[in-house]
């Protein structure tokens, strides 16, 4: 059996096992209905239209049309057109998609129709942040007086794409969910791949038309958009007949003569289906009465309305502003041509990560007290394979035009040079992809700013445990980054650096913005890369245990054991609450619950009480913790800013990964913005317990795992 997450073992969405599905209302002749996504106004997303004659039906397709069918031939661009939706990003991607067989069954498996073996239900397949997710609909469709309210194909029995989209728009959560968007979401949900941006600016024409026809050589999909300068700009239609702001898809190149000329053109597609460019080489140009017949036919020229033209790539240059890419191969991200056809060996280390507020949104560097607490990853790199001259000096990725900036560079040592003027060396590549998860909500895309910054780890570090500190982004500066922070589900950037080691840190603009994202890392084969993760350690007994019971303290316990306890010379958890807030100071008082947790995680035998040595050390060890707390505690409010809980726990001897200590906040911390003292004594207690357990633990299987996953495990008992 394959992976769980992979293509050929796809994780089920909402546990909807498509065989089971499909024998089930076979055996019964009933036909599938979806009660997940079922045939409402909730699964569109939409507002429901006030006129009675536009309400929405839901009809199977052989209600539609007599003679439907899944598919009429072949699958092609042209199956595919927009309906009532602004969902172009999607459809577009999806159009460059038909182009790649290998590709295109990932998403649609064979095998389904409208005849044989037909009960209602179908299956897709999509990429969903590292795995593959395998979604069933059945095929009720929306539709309004009498036509598909969405994505309908121009051959009007033809259903496939129609039913795409329903799975899709599942998988996100209605149809009012997909408006509006980039084109890489789509075609990375399609591929698994990595889409990026390239200015159409950044190379002369025939430069760019050697890369798309690299990149399209290479299985990756294309898409290209005007820019559209104002909302109001957004779908207005250019002398030429493109369309601002709107996706279309690159589905071809090729070259022809007309007389002495060679003319380098370039294939989109609208996915409207029709308005299509009426420029030079369009399908009415007389252009196209000066080329050879047999050239006319190797490009399958058709002079129909079917939103597929030919530009040439002078005429694309001066028009378009972006082209999208997506390449499921690193090597392909350069989209340049290359002779070489090999499969270069890629390591692929993937980490799923949350921004908790108060614990690990941190921000951007202009929170300099919680940026570091942002989650951090580690990357040794040590395989070089590329030389300096290879790549020239600038990196590739998205900067963005729009966004955030997130620091005043000026305040900021440079990057040292490590190497001289004039030396060459050797580098490793890496490329890095950001992404953030489950934003498209149904009628609302909220996407956050987000951004990664990548750190030289200098060798007086590389060895020490735990994430790197304030102290050490204060005095740092970035190496590379993805760019501004910019409100878009991913950013990614492609590197070369030198060995050694290195951390990405990923975050919000904003701290404490609650989120989850995906970060994958593409190293050569040799390299290594992994969450900065260490043992936790308990080193609470020397830093806070040992100091010796101060006098008074010995006279006070004393002195209450001989008014207070009981016949069998030990205090209750009432009493010993008493005796704790008699010392401490009122802002950092105690409360009953924490008292007995203290008390429990000593050797009582079981009984919930005290005896005298015991509350001596419980009380003693209670000072000095609040003396640890006093020092993060900068308002003198009797609470700390969660951000600073591992520092507190380091400063009482007691060194936790960043996923432990967030565990520690979502226990003891969530749904506050600061953390009491008698939140952080509950924290420091139950880790002692857990590690005393950990200690006397034999189970070898348990010990295998270690200390980190024994905390995770039963902190959230």
């Amino acid at each position: 059996m394959s992976e769980l997450g992979s293509i050929d073992n796809p994780v089920k969405f909402k546990d909807q096992d498509y065989e089971v599905l499909l024998q089930t209302c076979l055996k019964s002749a009933v036909l599938f209905s979806d009660s997940v996504f079922a045939a409402n106004q909730s699964s569109l997303g939409l507002p429901a239209d006030p006129d009675p004659k536009k309400a929405v039906k839901w009809l199977r397709p052989k209600e539609i049309t007599s003679n439907a069918v899944f598919v009429e031939g072949t699958m092609g661009t042209t199956d595919i057109c927009q309906g009532q939706l602004g969902n172009c990003w999607l459809l577009a991607a999806l159009s460059c998609l038909t182009m790649h067989p290998t590709l295109f069954v990932k998403v649609v498996p064979a095998g389904q129709s409208l005849s044989e073996s037909y009960a209602g239900i179908f299956r897709f397949k999509f990429w969903q942040y590292g795995e593959w997710v395998e979604v069933v609909v059945d095929d009720r469709l929306p539709v309004r007086e009498g036509r598909l309210l969405f994505s309908y194909s121009r051959t009007s029995n033809e259903f496939w794409s129609a039913l795409v989209e329903k799975a899709y728009a599942k998988l996100i959560g209605s149809y009012g969910s997909l408006k509006g968007g980039i084109i890489s979401e789509g075609m990375e949900d399609f591929t698994g791949g990595i889409a990026y941006s390239l200015p159409v600016s950044s190379r002369p024409p025939r430069m760019l038309w050697k890369a798309i026809t690299a990149a399209l050589a290479r299985n990756s999909l294309l898409s290209c958009f005007i820019h559209a300068t104002t909302v109001k700009d957004i779908g207005t239609v250019t002398p030429e007949g493109l369309i601002k702001g709107h996706a279309y898809a690159i589905t071809e190149t090729g070259k022809v003569k007309k007389a002495s000329e060679e003319v380098f053109l370039l294939r989109l597609r609208n996915p409207w289906g029709f308005v299509e460019y009426c420029g030079p080489w369009s399908d009415k140009c007389k252009d196209w009465d000066f080329v050879d017949n047999t050239e006319k036919t190797k490009l399958e020229l058709a002079k129909v309305e079917d939103g597929e033209f030919w530009i040439s790539i002078e005429d694309f240059c001066r028009f378009y502003n972006t082209v999208e890419m997506c390449s499921v191969d690193p090597d392909s991200m350069s989209g340049e041509e290359s002779e070489d056809t090999s499969t270069s060996s890629w390591t692929l280390s993937l980490h799923q990560g949350t921004w908790v507020p108060m614990c690990s949104a941190g921000g951007s560097r202009r929170y300099p007290k919680s940026f570091w607490k942002n989650p951090q990853y580690q990357m040794i790199l040590s395989e070089k394979d590329v030389d300096d001259h290879d790549y020239g000096e600038g990196e590739e990725g998205d900067d963005g035009g729009d966004g955030e900036e997130d620091e005043d560079v000026s305040l900021l040592p440079p990057v040292s040079k490590t190497s001289k003027p004039g030396e060459k060396k050797k580098k490793c590549t890496v490329l890095v992809e950001l992404l953030q998860k489950y934003r498209r909500q149904k009628d609302k895309v909220n996407f956050l700013y987000i951004a990664f910054h990548i750190y030289k780890v200098p060798p007086e570090l590389k060895d020490s445990p735990g994430s790197l500190d304030q102290q050490f982004f204060s005095s740092n500066r970035a190496i590379s980054r993805s760019g501004k922070y910019r409100s878009i589900r991913s950013v990614w950037r492609k590197v070369h650096l030198e060995p050694g080691s290195y951390v990405i840190l990923a975050s919000t603009y904003r701290p404490n913005q609650q989120g989850e994202f995906f970060l994958r890392i593409y190293t050569k084969t040799g390299n290594i890369q992994g969450f900065q993760d260490f043992p936790c350690t308990n080193n609470y007994s020397a830093m806070v245990m040992s100091k010796p019971v101060l006098p008074e303290d010995q006279y006070r316990v004393q002195k209450w054991f001989e008014e207070k306890a009981g016949s069998d010379e030990r205090v209750n958890a009432v009493q010993f609450m008493n005796l704790v807030n008699s010392v401490l100071e009122k802002d950092y008082e105690l409360p009953l619950e924490t008292c007995r947790q203290l008390i429990f995680g000593e050797d009582t035998g079981g009984r919930g009480r005290l005896d005298r040595a015991q509350a001596e050390k419980l009380l003693s060890s209670l000072r000095n913790l609040q003396s640890i707390f006093f020092q993060f505690d900068e308002d003198s409010s009797g609470t700390m800013s969660p951000f600073e809980l591992s520092l507190a726990l380091n400063a009482a001897g007691v060194e936790c990964d960043s996923v432990v200590v967030q565990m520690l906040w979502e226990r003891f911390g969530a749904g506050e913005q600061y953390l009491p003292f008698y939140g952080f004594v509950s924290c420091v207690a139950r880790l002692q317990v857990l590690f005393d357990l950990y200690e006397a633990e034999t189970n070898q299987e348990v010990k295998d795992k270690g200390i980190n996953a024994w905390l995770l495990k039963l902190l959230a008992v």
